[in-house]
């Protein structure tokens, strides 16, 4: 899911959970891995750049884990995050109905 926003905006973890990986690679740029409940792997792609994260680190919900970019295969295109929830054996979920459950849990 790509989610377009102004280069630099704060990116925060949608989950608590163990740093998996932090990095560079030729598709997805500065990438950032978290690893939460489930096992499931919340992976956030094309950033600006990252806080001083390291593999192991918990980190909490709403963790700034990047700032929006265009690294990797998006450079040139316009800011965005390309997030991706995958399962433990890597199998990719559709990461939207998180999102949006997510979202009506934390309206008042």
């Amino acid at each position: 899911m790509d989610i377009f926003a102004p280069r630099g905006t704060p990116i925060r973890s949608t989950t608590p959970g163990v740093v998996g990986r932090v990095g560079e690679n030729s598709l997805g740029g500065r990438t950032v891995t978290i690893t939460g409940p489930g096992g499931y792997h919340h992976y956030y792609a094309h950033l600006e750049r990252y806080p001083a994260l390291k593999v192991g680190d918990w980190i909490g919900l709403g963790t700034v884990v990047g700032y929006v970019g265009d690294s990797g295969n998006a450079v040139g295109t316009p800011p965005h995050l390309h997030y991706g929830v995958y399962t433990s054996t890597w199998t990719a979920i559709d990461p939207y109905p998180l999102l949006k459950r997510e979202a009506q849990a934390q309206r008042p």
